[in-house]
């Protein structure tokens, strides 16, 4: 193949031809895609985290057994394919079967959820919620190997190769450091792992040992993803005692003017929201409060008005969609009142 076309493929910012990078850059590389004896970007990596201490034959040791994924690839393009309403992305996670199943993990890790309660403000619910949207409470944490995947990302992806390359260099450090074989350890296509999938960077920023056993193991430790998530919503600035959002009613049509679904931080006063006929029909909210308006579009064309305030924009922290955010405040009234009801 052409070094120019090769060079073509590589720097392609199409999403179309991400599949022809995979397999020009697997049939060429082979194998050792990774070998830092012949991949010069992975060992000024190396290079890199050595100087920070990292054990020099370990991490060359980690990526000669990295492995190219195509698949990887592929699953990033597809991601964000197709939008979904949000009666759809409801139907994801609000089920029965998963509130039942948070309600038992709820009662599992009590001691947990509220100590960790008191410590970081964050109720038992949202936490459970959180476990409950991103892994089924820890059924489904991830079929890829953390290695191969961020990886791929780093050196291949045609547009965020730098932000994975800082989470390949913070996985290894994570890894090594603890003297934990990288190979070992599965997540999701992007690199997110264990119970709370957290990326490499939170893991260093906001894991926590909760249990007091000198780990910080997202993997298989659901008291330390407790703790973990609750410290990472304090740390974005989670307001105790607080709610996520407030119910509204609107106009049929969508006030043109008002910028709906963001997840900045709140600041469309409920007065201006107000004068185009969106108003809250709970809680207390003051005219100049500030909050987050909220369009949730169902199948049959109508239109639910919310008001995310503080606590709706740190659950957006964790995941910056506000569909995402609404799963998780669903999900988490929906556990609470499973709770209320057994009483």
């Amino acid at each position: 193949m052409p070094l120019r076309w090769r060079r073509e493929v590589r720097f392609s910012l199409t999403l179309l031809l991400v599949g022809l990078l995979g397999m020009a850059s697997a049939a060429a590389q082979g194998e050792e895609d990774f070998d830092p004896a012949t991949h010069p970007e992975v060992k000024a990596m190396l290079e890199s985290l050595s100087r920070q201490g990292v054990s020099e034959r370990e991490l060359d040791a980690a990526m000669r057994a990295a492995r190219y994924r195509p698949q990887v690839l592929e699953a990033m393009s597809h991601a964000a394919e197709r939008r979904l309403r949000w009666d759809e992305y409801r139907d994801i996670f609000i089920q029965p079967e998963r509130i039942r199943q948070g309600v038992a993990f709820l009662d599992a890790n009590r001691e947990a959820l509220e100590r960790a309660e008191r410590r970081y403000g964050v109720p038992p619910e949202v936490v459970v919620a959180i476990l409950g949207v991103e892994t089924q409470y820890g059924r489904h944490k991830g079929t890829h190997r953390v290695l191969d995947s961020l990886s791929t990302l780093a050196f291949h992806h045609p547009t965020r190769g730098g932000f994975f390359r800082s989470e390949l260099e913070a996985f290894l450090a994570i890894t090594l450091g603890q003297g934990v074989d990288p190979q070992t350890l599965y997540g999701s296509y992007a690199g997110a792992m264990g119970y709370p999938q957290f990326i490499p960077t939170s893991y260093q920023a906001y894991a926590v040992d909760f249990d007091g056993d000198g780990l910080k193991d997202l993997w298989n430790d659901p008291v330390d993803a407790i703790g973990s998530i609750a410290n990472y919503f304090s740390e974005h600035g989670w307001q105790r005692h607080r709610p996520v959002l407030v119910e509204a009613s609107g106009p049929e049509a969508l006030p043109p003017d008002v910028k709906f679904n963001r997840t900045e931080p709140p600041d469309t006063t409920v007065e201006a929201l107000k004068r185009v006929g969106i108003e809250p029909t709970a809680g207390n909210l003051q005219p100049q409060d500030k909050v987050v308006p909220l369009a949730l579009d169902f199948a049959d064309g109508h239109v639910r008005y919310v008001l995310g305030l503080d606590n709706f924009h740190v659950i957006t922290r964790y995941n910056h969609s506000h569909l995402y955010a609404m799963a998780v405040a669903t999900l988490a009234q929906r556990i609470q009142t499973a709770m209320d009801d057994r009483t």
